[in-house]
């Protein structure tokens, strides 16, 4: 294919990494890491960011040395080889992938919730499992009109945020953002692995080196213009939710807070804008999130991590995409939002961690800054341990979800090795 026809220019890749960011984590992470950081959250934003950004850093130079559709697939079997620790790495990362839509489409339920009436569990888990059911049959049916429409939702959505932010932040009270009612500074180390996960759609970017216009130069500026614009925003939103709303207010609205932070300046109003926006901004990041999750899945079928039956196309689209859409349900249905959030960040930073310190071992390949690959790999594994320190005594039972995890990823995909005699297999070829 000529260059000239490939999808993704640098534009539409930044966009498509903003659309992804930009969904359940700032309208709902803000305030479950709000809850533990207080109004020092910013830094723990800043801090999320800064490893996003070492992050893609290493993950752009991976897809421009492996450009595969697999993304994080690929380069977990190019940097550990075709063995069964990177066929169970690749299973784990799929499941943690289901979890981050599951995370996604349960925030949209909330807010749909929340405009019809008041909360209800039962409302928002209906809410998420038809949102997702839409854009499955939208998928499977071919149409790219949601895919072509990405870049205006991108704009309207971060429209209404930045309009919200500027003007909210007159209405800041500077007492509420005051350091002497600040928590203790561990508890902002503890709620970076949930503002790292409000980052951890910019791998996206990744899963479209195959189709993007020359990667060696436009992958590196679209995953650094995509987190630094986000991680900027992300801060500036905070600034203002926190300087309007107190702690024991966002506590009690943690899973809406960005909407009930727009009613001192907009009343209720305000709070309906945002909740749209919330709509909005979720339903582009489950969009995009699919096209990731139905390339992944693809290419570990064709790699031999999952059962042959993922290769089989309905209609225009994958099996997969089905199979994915029934295990985000289950997860939708069975956790709690707090639970999902944390198993999904913890689990996703262990993803990110494995695959940088695969990196090492190709870095000649891919002409990276071992300096920088090595601080993503310390600032990933401090942020998981904090974070397990502080789940271990407040959500007790998600260091059993996520050891359950790791334990049946190994039990997967040595069973299918077993049953299907199938080995996994490098898509890119190199020495």
């Amino acid at each position: 294919m000529n260059k000239n026809t490939k999808a993704f220019g640098l534009w539409s890749a930044v966009f498509l990494g903003i659309g992804s960011m930009v969904g359940a984590g700032i309208f709902v992470l803000l305030g479950e890491a709000g809850a533990i950081a207080g109004n020092l959250v910013w830094i723990s934003f800043l801090f999320g960011g800064v490893i996003a950004l070492l992050s893609g850093y290493s993950l752009a130079k991976l897809a421009c040395a492996y450009p595969s559709r697999g993304g994080i697939v690929e380069y977990l079997v190019q940097g550990y080889g075709e063995g069964v620790f990177s066929g169970s790495l690749s299973v784990l990362f799929y499941l943690s992938a289901m979890v981050a839509i599951a995370m996604v489409a349960k925030t949209f339920g909330t807010y749909a919730s929340m405009m019809m009436a008041s909360y209800s569990l039962l409302w928002a888990n209906i809410y998420s499992v038809l949102i997702l059911l839409f854009f499955v049959i939208i998928n499977l049916l071919g149409s790219s009109l949601i895919a072509r429409s990405e870049n205006i939702i991108v704009i309207i959505k971060l429209s209404i945020i930045i309009i919200f932010t500027i003007t909210v932040f007159f209405y800041i009270k500077p007492e509420l953002l005051s350091f002497k009612d600040a928590p203790p500074v561990m508890n902002v180390f503890s709620s970076i692995a949930l503002t790292f996960f409000a980052y951890e759609g910019f791998r996206v970017i990744t899963n479209t080196a195959e189709d993007m216009d020359d990667p060696s130069k436009t992958m590196l500026k679209a995953m650094f213009i995509s987190i630094g614009f986000v991680m900027v925003l992300y801060v500036a939103v905070t600034f203002a939710v926190f300087g309007n709303l107190s702690l024991s207010e966002i506590i009690k609205a943690q899973d809406y807070a960005l909407a009930e932070a727009a009613k001192p300046a907009f009343g209720q109003v305000g709070f309906t804008i945002m909740a749209v926006a919330a709509l909005i901004s979720t339903a582009s990041s489950i969009n995009a999130n699919l096209y990731a999750v139905t390339n992944v899945t693809y290419q570990m079928a064709k790699n031999g991590e999952l059962p042959k039956v993922y290769e089989r196309n309905v209609w225009h689209s994958s099996e997969g995409l089905v199979i994915s859409t029934f295990l985000i349900i289950m997860f939708v249905l069975f956790f709690k939002l707090d639970e999902i959030a944390a198993i999904g960040s913890i689990s996703i930073l262990f993803i990110h961690a494995l695959v940088h310190i695969g990196h090492l071992f190709k870095i000649e390949k891919t002409g990276a800054s071992k300096v920088l690959v090595v601080l993503a790999i310390i600032t990933i594994i401090t942020a998981i341990v904090l974070a397990l320190m502080y789940t271990s005594k407040h959500i007790p039972n998600v260091g059993y979800f996520i050891a359950g995890g790791f334990v049946l990823a190994f039990m997967l995909e040595i069973g299918l090795r077993l049953i299907t005699k199938r080995v996994i297999l490098k898509q890119i070829k190199k020495n």
